[in-house]
């Protein structure tokens, strides 16, 4: 890749960021919603605190470059995207919580039970996940029915208990009986990795596109997510809490199992550069509409915060 394929992602990455955070402040409005009966001041607010504080909003940015393949990026592939960070940012909260990762810091800010209380945080994160499921199947969300169903169907599939949620209870449980390689890679690829593969996979939902479409970009999704993981856990040993906006040093201290600690920086490192290699190949077949998403890739593994 050249620099002027890096600028061109970086610029569309803000640029994503930009519209994605537009949408979500508008979704997070004070005002109730038809068949809502009010919205608490101080609820919207820590909504508002863990979304609405900076991020490079990747997950979004998977989606709209994702749907962009098959030129459906427009408001509606916006709203999928606004939805699934909604979910991510609720995933953030609860697992900054003192019964889970126990966080006071969340990109260099406050987390919400810190910014706010236990109670309020944990019902913040609760209404940002019905707020992604309402995102979608909202008629403003303009995409025939089944399309919005399936949507829903594979992001409640990401973010449940075979999912994400899964993956956090199995990431709690592995400070007590750390698991081997194999269960680290399931681990991981259910925490991490679910959501960046809905994102992905996402694109072709939203287009209508054929099955081997929505495969071969879940196949994309899974390499860039557990390339993400590699380069998080890389970073938590070789990284400073000022870099990362959030502690650091946190899996050694838990001795948590990771393949970074399993295997080494440098194996970790070797492994980033094949899992881009492979995200590239994956991406073989859409030629130059692929570019960004393969710049994508390529961030991810090679990222410093």
């Amino acid at each position: 890749m050249t620099n002027d394929d890096e600028m061109a992602f970086e610029m569309a990455l803000i640029g994503r960021a930009a519209a994605v955070e537009v949408l979500l402040r508008r979704l997070l409005d004070d005002r109730a919603l038809s068949g809502e009966i009010a919205r608490p001041d101080r609820l919207m607010a820590a909504m508002r605190h863990g979304v609405l504080n900076g991020g490079k909003r990747l997950r979004p940015f998977l989606v709209m470059e994702s749907a962009a393949l098959f030129s459906a990026d427009g408001e509606a592939a916006l709203r999928i995207a606004a939805a699934l960070e909604c979910v991510h940012c609720y995933s953030l909260i609860h697992d900054d919580l003192p019964a889970m990762d126990d966080d006071d810091l969340r990109r260099g800010q406050p987390t919400v039970h810190r910014a706010f209380d236990e109670a309020t945080a944990i019902l913040a994160g609760d209404a940002l996940l019905t707020l992604a499921f309402d995102i979608i199947a909202d008629e403003a969300t303009v995409l025939p029915a089944e399309r919005r169903a399936a949507l829903v169907l594979a992001l409640a599939r990401a973010a449940g208990a075979g999912g994400m949620v899964g993956g956090q209870k199995l990431d709690l449980e592995a400070e007590q009986a750390p698991p081997d390689e194999a269960g680290i890679i399931r681990l991981q690829a259910m925490k991490t990795g679910a959501l960046i593969r809905f994102a992905c996979e996402a694109g072709a939902l939203i287009a209508g596109a054929p099955a081997e479409d929505r495969e071969r970009l879940a196949e994309f999704g899974s390499a860039i997510g557990l390339a993400f993981q590699l380069a998080d856990d890389l970073l938590d040993l070789t990284a400073d809490a000022s870099q990362m906006g959030k502690a650091t040093g946190k899996d050694a201290a838990a001795g948590k199992a990771t393949l970074v600690a399993l295997h080494g920086a440098n194996w970790a490192r070797s492994q980033l550069h094949g899992l881009v290699e492979q995200a590239h190949e994956l991406l073989a077949p859409y030629g130059e509409r692929a570019l960004l998403l393969k710049e994508a890739a390529t961030f991810v593994a090679a990222r410093t915060s």
